[in-house]
């Protein structure tokens, strides 16, 4: 394939390469050179034009196949265009010579076909270039036009219209040739001629002004006559010319001045003539035509149907705005014509292809502006259709006599008309809200006139309207509901009223489940009690029994819709209702056929039939329900039912055929629900019920032929190429559904089915259509015999198979095809339910059974058939599962193709070759693998059939695809095979080429990631596939380019360096233009696949595209919103959930890897979409004018969903910021960025269009919109809350958005907001208030004000105002803003924090904070004592709520304070989401001031609702009855600790892995904050389990849960609970003393561990909190374990702990360092040892030496610790004496011993040991623990060595704290202890002292140890006695003197060198005077000394003169000390 890759042919290479493999190569080439001749440079193409002409025109006569020679006459068009012109017109004559030539044979024609499409290809490149030669080539391709055959014709009309295109208006004489010679064939019999013809012709009327003047009749004619008998391809060609051609005629100023036009009124008329007579040929004289019979085609209808969209959308939005109300009446007219509606199946026909006319154009055309007038119309055009039918209703004297024929086409308008509307304001959702509330309009009380039509299908589709809009504006369903019952008990005695109103009221009822937030629960009870009321009264007036009769029952099928919450309270009623809807015995049933006519008959079955329908809707819907004591209730009338029907038939030989529907409909609904319950429950009525679905099925008593539709469904998706059922997937779905050919196909209507009305609708419907009665009886069997077939014994399955054989045999004809289709339906279902239920088929004779009966359809003409049987083979395969089996199947296929001749035997076998290997994989079917493949490749090659390739390579597909690996071997031979088809099959056979488009697309998954490999024979694989995606591509059949880009994807998938992306993107992107859904799913799949990995490529090739959009090809409008904007834009267009679905995930990747680098584009992009919400833009501006050349699609303003989908994106890319760079959220360093770099974006500069965004989403009228605002809202706070304005110290950037974050929340609190809505809103209050921007009250208030107000509503108690809505969401709202009023309760005790003020430092932060500190407790305080009370009554709802379920029966009847016991379900995840913050709240109010406050009843009662004080009262164990008796204040105190305790460890035992992290926090905040009042302390302590537990739970928490925050919390729990203990010990202990002094011992025994000092696991305080405190320790230092450190894993390296373990591992000690004070003295004893193990490992771990010799967390916690336990004063009895004072030594041995080892190494880093942490644990041990202790040899010798590393230590810091720390044991009180270090210590001091005059010191500190070993000297001089002044002076004073400096050294001295002279002149001056009898001695000793004192104090007394003002030189303060003695001692 390399050697293709070159300007010219590589003629060698050619010759040299097999005859098979040429046409790849020459196809290879001519890509290569497609893509090369646009790149190449001019000059090089001249040169090589000659030989390139040559070698191109030689391919012409080489017979290429249908994709080379359109690439070949792309490429010579090309190279004429680059290259010069000269010889054009040799190539042009030479082509021409072809065209003409005779030779007509089969062999020519390639060439032929080629060079008519280089003709096309020069005038299409070219035009008027080549334009004096065109005449002659335009006759020469309209003569060969007449004599060619189907394939020429399609290629010669093709050519003519790329001469027309390129011609355009100079082709002016040929037009009418043209014209004449091409409308003849559009009646041709080839499909793709007539498609050919209308493209051709398509093209002509660009410039042919005749064709839409005086031909338009002619054309229209010609249109209809072409839909005639066409199949959908045509439809799409021919409607699209016959709309444009149309559209032309009627645009207002087209065209020529002086033409006669047509008027609007004259062109819908002619294509109204289509919709109304289809093509049957026209007499003049129009009248007699529409008074014959005879139908209407439906092709033609359907045609003419999607002609008047083309014509609607070529006119464009703005056409169907202004002309709306003309075009309706137009539309609606067809429908009311006596021709539309001749049979009921016509009229829905009708009625439907209206509809889609409508919502094709009004759906998608209109902006939501214009969709709302176009409603307006809609509602107008109802009111006067009913008031024309109200009239003839009340027109009693007859005088309108043709009135009742009007009234009946009056109701198919009224269904068309209702229809739209329902589906227009569904579609407009909440912004449909100024339609309701237009009094002028009335649009409900028109349609509620409506439910009074005399025709049940006007009436249903006014519920159905209504349902519509109580969906798309909830708060309007519970109002609807109200009315609705109003009427209906109003207006009892009208039929019409009865059935109408039950009818909206069930509609409404089927609407709930899409109403988040529900209806009174109430509502339920009052439609069972209407029901039973209608069921009551039935039987008093004859003239209302059916319709009371069927609306009661509706009302209760719909109830149950409400789920088992609701239906739970009414089960037993109607338990009850359906046991005497039946007869109950044998007896009773014979009686009542003995009595009775025929009305009473029909009221009775039509009210069992309802009753079952009811039941069948309970058992859908309330599954929950279903207990076997239920289901056998249920099954009592069921079983009457059963044996009913077998008496039915009688009954109706008695009383006529008219009962024949109503037995039907008991038939219809004892099916379906029986197909619902399990088949267990009525085994014992098998033999009955099968006979029934047998005959129902088999047609035994039905003379029509009705065939099942549920075929289709049940054969495999991938046969839709076979079965057409890939129409399913179009955008004319629901018309095309007509043409199908089983009964009744695509006839679904509500009047078929009123119980429809509200089951839930089938998904991509729009609304519900049930097929007719007959249809769905007989679907219902199918389905049923499905479920019951696996539990029928083999005798029976045997008897029914021979049977169906039977059947077969017997019918005749058109019907013996009806039964067998229905027999085959009803077996695939049965062996679908096999395969479902795992079980088998049964013994040989009941295989061979079936067996015979598949064959046997294998070769039945019809394709349905087939396709089914070769589905029921495999089916039978899978079931059998024996290999003996499945080799004859696959062996009589094999027989059977290697004989047989026929085309239908042959694609039957072939297809349940495919069908076997599908159905049994690739392991089951391997040893047939190899024939399979040979046997269908050869198949494959039969050109003679296209039926046959088309069958056996969708076969072959399914075989790639099931053998996955196996095929790995028939790879190459496939692919080769694939690719000769694709090169020579004709464009028009469009199924082969989709079938090998999947051919291709199983091999590409076949060969899978190895397709990124690079040896040959991949290589060669690949580039196959490549070729074949290329050729598919290029086809012009929609189906077939959506294969090729699957393949593509797949090839991406594997290997995607392979997949040029820089070609693919933009055919994507062109696709997404496609009118075909098919390819805009497939090109936005692929989007989103290649939008995954590489994003930004995706956009960038899709940006080249809008470069070049100036190819006519490329129709896609990309703009500079690039890729994201179409796709935009698409979701205003587009309904299909799964392409919507796909565009969301595609522009989610883009934005998560585009949107931070392109910041500004992406918020534009979203502002934009939000903007519509704002109205600022009219619709009319957002239309392109028309008559321009851009005639796409006309934009419209974004709607609703798509403006939520962008306020989403928005919180994504706040949220992608967040994670991206802190340069976002800071102002300052934005600006700077923006400075170095004007590219850089930054989020904090586009902070006022994030707040403008969120304002016009928040204050929108869509609901769903308004959330998204909000959300987005309270995300902008909480990111930005903290960014402050650098050009206002002290301030915030949201500041200045105060005013618009009121605005936008303040609606939002309006009366008639949704629940959650404001409960969303409150959320931001808080928020926004908890977020300190605002520091000024006044402007706190606006927001302040709006939670106060919605406080009173959730004081006003349950049930006070008049409800819309659902129970539970006045409990989520209600709740929502107790939260909020919490959430700003725990923010007001928060430490304000400080503003981060980077550029000035402290002086002005005094000035900077405005708010005072308590300013939220001044907006919390007085709404404080309701607020408590409320929250604490919503945490005992919590607790109730938390029960499990076995104590349901205790909860209170009537619900909490806040929930009502029927909503308790949607009730708890309310309460789920926001008792954390309540929880906290109660306990910093219990903590500041509620434990002291106690509720009086008279306050409790006025604060609480009723129903509360009823929980109340039950929650304290009384008598609902008794009044609450009032508690004392420990008592209640008491239940509250109970109470929050309760639910804290309930919540913390197993806090769900998807709970927040915040629900955790909050609640370890709220014990810790509880736990700070002395209150609950005492409470905790006293019930020593209650701590143990909480310690337990908590320590089970730290298992689960990991961040770092939460163990913090827990610690400081743990510290508060073991205070609490040692606060209430010590209260005990100190009583004890008090009580008896004398007996001191039992004192002491007080405290855990007693006597003998055991501690119990489980009840033991300490041993819980040791448990708890090891866990942290060890997670945070896994090294303490002595498990880990002896396993054999373990690595020795310590790492450095972060600071927030830092800070646990401190909490820990200090906490570790509490307990032994809860011990006796014994219990010490037990636990000291792990405690102080503990305690020097940490401190051996963690006393690091740190660069500014800071000291970590842990150590200073570590040496507190030391010190609290070595002063504990209860160690100290006699018992434990000797165990203590080992303890205390070997502890200190241990601390000396680490104090060794000065350096520890880790991972080659040096981390030193911190010495002076050390020596300070020494110095504690020294001065706390007594001499007899420590006093021990070997340990004194340790510690004074230790002290005198220290002063040896090169590290001055060191030196200077050992010098501090000396000071502190020399100064000790016991002489014993101190006097061994003085000995030992004190000479090395003087030497390091006096070495320092010759080492002066060069840094501060060095200087700060000179300072502190001479104030260890000085302090020495003190201690010692007189005696010895004189010699410790001496000692002293000179060193002091050696310090000073003389005048001539000072000046040039350091200033360090000053400082330390200076100090030793104030020392001298301060010793002098203090002992100055020594003082003297030692000077006059020495007067050297003296000379030098002397000289130094004059120089500084000189100085003090010379420098009065100089400050003295700091001295100690410079350093940074941390002046440990101040904690310690």
């Amino acid at each position: 394939m390399e050697l293709a890759h070159s300007l010219l042919l590589n003629e060698e290479a050619l010759a040299q390469i097999t005859e098979a493999k040429r046409p790849v190569f020459i196809f290879e080439w001519l890509r290569f050179l497609d893509k090369v001749l646009v790149a190449a440079n001019k000059t090089d193409v001249k040169e090589k034009q000659k030989k390139l002409v040559e070698q191109l025109t030689g391919l012409i006569s080489s017979s290429p196949g249908p994709p080379t020679r359109k690439l070949l006459a792309k490429n010579l068009a090309a190279l004429y265009s680059i290259g010069d012109t000269f010889t054009v017109f040799q190539t042009l004559d030479k082509c021409n010579d072809i065209i003409k030539n005779k030779d007509d044979t089969a062999a020519y024609l390639p060439t032929k076909l080629a060079a008519v499409a280089c003709v096309g290809a020069f005038y299409e490149k070219m035009g008027r270039m080549l334009g004096s030669s065109f005449p002659e080539t335009v006759n020469n391709l309209l003569k060969s036009l007449k004599s060619a055959e189907s394939q020429g014709r399609s290629e010669i009309l093709m050519s003519l219209q790329k001469v027309l295109n390129g011609l355009g208006g100079a082709a002016a004489s040929c037009h009418r040739d043209i014209y004449k010679n091409a409308r003849s064939l559009l009646t041709d019999r080839s499909m793709a001629v007539r498609c050919a013809v209308a493209k051709c012709l398509l093209e002509l009327q660009n410039e042919a002004v005749f064709m839409w003047t005086a031909e338009l009749e002619n054309v229209a004619t010609l249109c209809f006559k072409a839909l005639e008998n066409s199949n959908y391809a045509v439809r799409v060609a021919v409607s699209k010319l016959l709309g444009t051609v149309m559209a032309t005629s009627a645009a207002p100023g087209s065209g020529p001045q002086n033409v006669k036009r047509a008027t609007l009124e004259e062109v819908l008329e002619l294509m109204a003539t289509g919709f109304l007579r289809g093509g049957s040929g026209f007499l003049k004289s129009g009248g007699e035509m529409l008074k014959v019979g005879g139908s209407v085609n439906r092709e033609v209808r359907v045609g003419v149907t999607q002609a008047y969209v083309v014509f609607v959308t070529t006119l464009g939005g703005q056409w169907l705005e202004r002309n709306f109300a003309t075009f309706l009446s137009h539309v609606l007219d067809l429908v009311s014509h006596p021709r539309a509606t001749q049979t009921h199946v016509e009229a829905v026909y009708s009625r439907r292809c209206v509809s889609f006319i409508l919502r094709a154009t009004v759906g998608s055309l209109l902006g939501e502006k214009a969709q709302i007038a176009a409603a307006k119309d809609i509602c107008q055009a109802i009111g006067k259709q009913m008031k024309a039918v109200e009239a003839v209703v009340n027109d009693t004297n007859g005088e309108n006599k043709s009135g009742a024929a009007d009234v009946a086409a009056s109701q198919h308008v009224m269904v068309c008309a209702l229809q739209e509307l329902g589906s227009l304001v569904q579609s407009l959702n909440a912004t449909a809200s100024p339609l309701i509330q237009e009094p002028s309009l009335g649009l409900l009380e028109t349609v509620t006139s409506v439910l009074l039509h005399p025709s049940m299908a006007a009436r249903l589709a006014a519920a159905w309207c209504l349902r519509c809009v109580a969906v798309a504006l909830p708060f309007q369903l519970t109002p609807f509901l109200d009315r609705c019952a109003e009427r209906l008990n109003n207006l009892k005695t009208s039929p019409e009223a009865v059935s109408g109103y039950s009818f909206a009221m069930a509609a409404l009822l089927g609407g709930v489940h899409q109403c988040p937030l529900g209806i009174p629960h109430a509502k339920g009870k009052m439609v069972v009690s209407i029901a039973e009321d209608l069921l009551r009264t039935a039987a008093q007036n004859s003239r209302l029994s059916l319709q009371r009769t069927q609306a009661g029952w509706l009302l209760l099928g719909a109830l149950m819709t409400l789920g088992p919450s609701v239906v739970r309270y009414h089960l037993p009623k109607m338990l009850l209702l359906w046991r005497n809807v039946f007869p109950r015995s044998l007896k009773e049933l014979e009686a009542e056929k003995a009595r009775g006519d025929s009305f009473t008959w029909q009221v009775t079955l039509e009210g069992r039939a309802g009753a079952l329908c009811a039941m069948r809707s309970f058992v859908a819907h309330c599954p929950e329900l279903l207990t076997e004591d239920v289901i056998r209730k249920l099954m009592t009338p069921i079983e009457c039912a059963m044996t009913m029907m077998s008496h039915i038939p009688s009954v109706i030989k008695a009383h006529g055929a008219h009962l024949k529907a109503s037995a039907a409909m008991v038939r219809l609904r004892l099916y379906d629900i029986l197909a619902l319950l399990p088949p267990k429950t009525y085994e014992g009525s098998f033999n009955a019920l099968l006979r029934e679905l047998v005959a129902e099925f088999t047609l035994t008593d039905n003379s029509a032929n009705t065939t099942t539709s549920l075929l289709r469904s049940l054969c495999h998706y991938d046969d839709s190429v076979l079965l057409g059922s890939w129409l399913q997937e179009t955008d004319h779905k629901s018309i095309e559904d007509q043409l199908q050919p089983n009964s009744a196909s695509g006839s679904g209507a509500l009047e078929h089915d009123p119980s429809s009305i509200y089951l839930r609708i089938p998904a991509g419907e729009a609304v519900p259509g049930p097929l007719p009665l007959g249809v769905s009886v007989i679907d219902a069997s199918v389905a049923l015999f499905g479920v019951v077939f696996p539990h029928v014994s083999y005798k029976h399955r045997l008897q029914m198979l021979d049977h169906f054989a039977e059947c077969v045999k017997q019918a005749k004809g058109v019907r013996q095809q009806a039964v067998q289709l229905n027999i085959f339906t009803a077996v695939l279902s049965a062996l679908k339910g096999l395969a479902e239920n795992k079980s088998t088929l049964g013994p040989e004779e009941v295989r061979k059974s079936a067996l015979t009966l598949v064959m046997g359809a294998l070769d039945n003409p019809n394709p349905i058939l087939r396709c089914a049987a070769g589905e029921a083979l495999g089916r039978m395969a899978q079931v059998v599962g024996e290999a003996t089996f499945i080799a004859r199947m696959a062996q009589f296929s094999f027989d059977k193709l290697k004989s047989a001749r026929d085309v239908v035997s042959r694609t039957g076998h072939s297809l349940a070759l495919g069908c076997l290997h599908r159905y049994v994989g690739g392991i089951g079917s391997g040893q047939h693998l190899k024939t399979s493949v040979s046997i269908l490749l050869a198949l494959a090659q039969d050109g003679t059939s296209p039926e046959v390739q088309t069958w056996s390579l969708h076969s072959l597909a399914l075989i790639v695809d099931s053998s996955g690996p196996m095929y790995r071997g028939y790879v190459e031979p496939t692919l080769s095979l694939v690719l000769t088809l694709l090169l020579t099959v004709p464009p028009s056979h469009t199924e082969v080429h989709q079938c090998l488009g999947r051919c291709l697309g199983a091999i590409i998954t076949t060969v899978g990631p190895e397709l990124q490999g690079n040896g040959a024979t991949i290589s060669t694989i690949r580039s196959s596939c490549l070729v074949g995606c290329a050729i598919t591509q290029d086809h012009s059949d929609s189906l077939v380019q959506a294969a090729a880009i699957s393949c593509l994807q797949q090839l991406h998938m594997f290997a995607p360096r392979h997949v040029n992306l820089s070609s693919l993107v933009p055919s994507l992107c062109v696709h997404l233009c496609s009118s075909h859904l098919l390819l805009r799913r497939a090109a936005v799949a692929c989007l989103r696949q290649l939008a995954q990995r590489e994003a930004a490529e995706v956009c960038e090739y899709a940006m080249s595209l809008a470069k070049n959009a100036g190819d006519k090809e490329n129709s896609v409008n990309i703009t500079e919103t690039g890729l994201e904007g179409v796709l935009f834009g698409m979701l205003d267009r587009e309904t299909d959930r799964k392409l919507c679905s796909d565009i969301h995930d595609t522009l989610g990747h883009m934005l998560s890897s585009l949107a931070v680098e392109k910041l500004s584009h992406w918020l534009m992009l979203c502002k934009d979409v939000l903007a519509a919400s704002s109205d600022e833009m009219d619709d009319d501006t957002m239309f392109t004018t028309l008559g321009e050349e851009d005639k796409s699609k006309p934009s419209v303003a974004p709607r609703w969903a798509t403006r939520v989908f962008a306020a989403d994106c928005l919180c994504r890319i706040i949220m992608l910021c967040e994670n991206a760079n802190k340069a976002h959220f800071d102002l300052a360093m934005a600006r700077s960025a923006k400075l170095r770099n004007p590219k850089n974006d930054l989020l904090v500069l586009h902070l006022s269009d994030l707040i403008r965004m969120a304002f016009m989403a928040a204050t929108d009228h869509s609901n769903q919109l308004r959330m998204a605002g909000l959300q987005a809202l309270e995300d902008i706070i909480k990111k930005f809350a903290s960014v402050s304005e650098p050009e206002f110290p002290g301030h915030v950037i949201l500041e200045q958005y105060q005013a618009n974050v009121g605005a936008a929340l303040r609606p939002a609190f309006s009366q008639d907001t949704p629940s959650d809505i404001t409960a969303k809103a409150c959320q931001v209050c808080s928020t926004w208030i908890g977020s300190e921007v605002v520091s000024d009250l006044n402007d706190l208030r606006r927001v302040h004000n709006l939670l106060v107000s919605s406080l009173d509503k959730v004081q006003a108690g349950k049930g006070s105002s008049s409800q819309l809505y659902q129970e539970s969401a006045t409990t989520m709202e209600k709740l929502a803003v107790l939260k909020a009023w919490a959430e700003v309760n725990i923010q007001q005790t928060k430490p304000k924090r400080a503003i981060k003020n980077t550029d000035d430092e402290e002086e002005d932060f005094g000035t900077v904070d405005e708010l005072p500190p308590d300013s939220l407790i001044t907006l919390v305080q007085p709404e404080l004592p309701i607020l408590s009370r409320l929250w604490l009554a919503a945490l005992k709802d919590y607790a109730l709520l938390t029960l499990p379920a076995e104590f349901a029966s205790q909860l209170p009847p009537d619900g909490g304070a806040f929930y009502t016991p029927e909503t308790i379900d949607t009730a708890r995840l309310h309460y789920r989401n926001s008792w954390a913050p309540i929880l906290h709240a109660v306990a910093l109010w219990l903590n500041s001031a509620g434990f002291n406050a106690s509720e009086s009843p008279e306050e409790a009662a006025a604060a609480m609702p009723n129903s509360q004080k009823r929980s109340s009262s039950i929650i304290l164990n009384q008598a609902p009855g008794t009044p609450p008796t009032t508690k004392s204040l420990p008592e209640i105190n008491k239940d509250r600790m109970h109470l929050i305790l309760g639910v804290s460890i309930q919540f913390l035992c197993s806090p769900r892995p998807e709970e927040p992290v915040e629900h955790v926090t909050s609640c370890l905040q709220a014990l810790h904050t509880l736990l700070d009042s002395p209150c609950a302390r005492i409470h905790i302590a006293e019930d020593q389990l209650l701590g143990v537990e909480l310690l337990s739970v908590m320590h089970r928490l730290l298992l689960t849960w990991d961040p770092p925050s939460v163990q913090l919390l827990v610690t400081g729990v743990v510290q508060q609970i073991v205070r609490a203990a040692q606060d209430y010990l010590q209260e005990k202990r100190n009583t004890l003393n008090e009580d008896d002094i004398k007996e001191k011992e039992t004192c002491l025994v007080l405290g855990e561990g007693g006597e003998n000092g055991g501690l119990v696991p489980g009840k033991s305080l300490v041993f819980a909190a040791m448990e708890l405190l090891m866990f942290i320790l060890v997670r945070h230092m896994p090294h303490l374990s002595p498990k880990m450190s002896d396993s054999p894993s373990h690595v020795s390296a310590k790492p450095q702990l972060s600071e927030e373990s830092a800070r646990l591992v401190a909490a820990t000690v200090t906490i570790l360092s509490d307990l032994p004070s809860l011990c006796s003295p014994a219990g010490c004893m037990t636990i000291l040892p792990t405690i102080l193990f503990l305690i020097t490992r940490v401190l051996k771990e963690t006393a690091v030496k740190s660069v500014d010799n800071q000291v970590s967390p842990p150590v200073s916690a570590t040496l507190q610790a030391i010190k609290t336990i070595v002063t504990l004063p209860m160690a100290k009895t006699e018992e434990t004496h000797k165990q203590w004072t080992s303890l205390i030594r070997s502890t200190l041995a241990s601390v000396l011993d680490s104090a060794c080892f000065s350096f520890c190494f880790s991972e080659g880093t040096k981390s030193v040991l911190d010495e002076v942490s050390m020596l300070t644990a020494i110095a504690l041990f020294l001065w706390s623990a007594s001499t007899e202790i420590i006093g021990v040899q070997s340990l004194q010798n340790g510690c004074i060595n230790r002290f005198k590393n220290a002063l040896n230590s090169c590290d001055p810091w060191v030196q200077a704290k050992c010098y501090q720390l000396l000071l502190s044991v020399f100064q000790h009180t016991n002489r014993a202890l101190s006097t061994p270090y003085i000995h030992s210590l004190a000479p090395i001091m003087v030497e390091k002292l006096k070495a320092v005059e010759g080492n002066r010191p060069n840094s501060n500190t060095e200087l700060l140890a000179v300072q502190e070993g001479i104030k260890v000297l000085e302090t020495l001089v003190a201690l010692g006695e007189e005696q010895n002044r004189v010699q410790l002076l001496a000692l002293l004073v000179p060193i002091l003197i050696s310090y000073l400096l003389n005048e001539n050294a000072f000046a040039s001295a350091s200033t360090i060198s000053k400082d330390l002279h200076e100090f030793a002149l104030q020392n001298l001056m301060h010793i002098g005077p203090l002992y100055p009898h020594a003082f003297k001695t030692v000077m006059g000793a020495a007067p050297e000394l003296k000379i030098r004192l002397e000289t130094a104090v004059r120089a500084s007394q000189a100085n003090k003169a010379k420098a009065a003002a100089r400050q003295p030189p700091p001295t100690i303060h410079s350093v940074p000390t941390i002046k440990l003695k101040t904690s310690f001692f």
